[in-house]
Parts: structure tokens; sequence; C-alpha cells
């Protein structure tokens, strides 16, 4: 273990008078306690290391085997639906859509919370339930932002739909008129 230093035998040799030559020393270091402690100390990272996990969120989830007379209906004075579109535009109403659009409003992601909060502020947390619906322009991010929003106002039902007709014909007057809100829709 470590290195020897060996010497071999010179044999007594000289080149002129009184000059004796130096003996030729041959050095060799064993590596192998070097490789060993390489190998500890790989060892040693390795299992103290903490392997990094995925950041994500909890999503609970309804059984879809249910049957469609034991779905929980939720109250349309309970509702409150928020619809995402492109460009970070955000539209909501709460209970029913009225025909005329009279209660379809526009938002930003800045003022959203705040309509939500008011919303669970006046309605029984029983019958309180939010409907996401994103748009066929709207971005995976602010569907992500959303749900971060529900997390933050700890909306305990909420549920991702799709866009149903009117809804889209709604988005489409108010985005199609220099992004001011159809009549009677009481935008902000």
């Amino acid at each position: 273990m470590g290195a020897d230093v060996s010497a071999p035998d010179s044999g007594g040799g000289k080149k002129g008078p009184g000059v004796k030559k130096q003996a030729r020393k041959d050095t060799r270091v064993d590596m192998t306690p070097m490789v060993d402690l390489g190998f500890l100390l790989i060892t040693f990272f390795v299992f103290t290391t903490t392997m990094s996990t995925p950041k994500a969120f909890k999503l609970n989830v309804p059984d879809d085997s249910a049957k469609d007379e034991e779905q929980t209906e939720a109250k349309a004075s309970g509702a409150f639906t928020v619809l995402l579109s492109k460009e970070n535009h955000v539209y909501y109403y709460e209970g029913q859509l009225q025909g005329d659009g009279s209660n379809f409003k526009s938002s930003s992601f800045k003022e959203i919370r705040s309509e939500i909060l008011r919303k669970k502020a006046n309605t029984p947390e029983k019958d309180l339930v939010v409907i996401i619906k994103p748009t066929d322009e709207a971005n995976y991010k602010n569907v992500v932002d959303m749900l971060d929003e529900m997390q933050i106002a700890v909306i305990k039902r909420y549920a991702v739909v799709d866009v149903n007709d009117a809804e889209k014909t709604l988005i489409n007057a108010t985005e199609g008129t220099t992004g001011s809100s159809p009549a009677g829709a009481g935008g902000q």
C-alpha cells in the first residue's frame, strides 16, 4: 500500500576519479487506494443527494363511473362561470347566461380573484361552484393560472368544461368590436 521506492543495485561503477555515480531510484505509485476513495466519494454523494420531485398540485376529480342521476347538480344562483380567451382575456358571469348577455362581463387575471372572492363571500359554501371554460384560443398557462386561483381562493368545487355556442358568440362579438363589451354586457 502506498508509494514504493526501489533502488536497483548500480554495481558501484565509477565514471571518473573521485566521482561517485548517484544511485538511480525508480518510483512507482500504487493507485488502488485512490480508486477506492473515488468510489467511496461517488457512493456518498449519490446516497446523500435528494432527488428532485416534480412540482404539481393535487387535483381531485370526481368519479366518472357515477350514474347521471347521482351527479351533483349545481344551483344556478351559486354558479360562477369563467371563460378564458386569447391574449389573456377573461370573461365571467354569475348564474345562468342571460340570452341578451346582460350578465356577461369582461375582466383581467388581476381582477378575477377579487370577483371570485366576492362571489364566495356572498354564496353559501355548499352552493358555490366555479366553472372554468377555456376557449380553443386560450393558452395552457391561463388554464393553470385559473386552477391556481381556485387553490388560492380555497374554492372546493370547480370544473373545467367546454364553451357552448352562446358563449362563443358573445366572446366573438366582444373581441370583434375593438375590445369593448357588447351592448348591455356591463364590461369592466
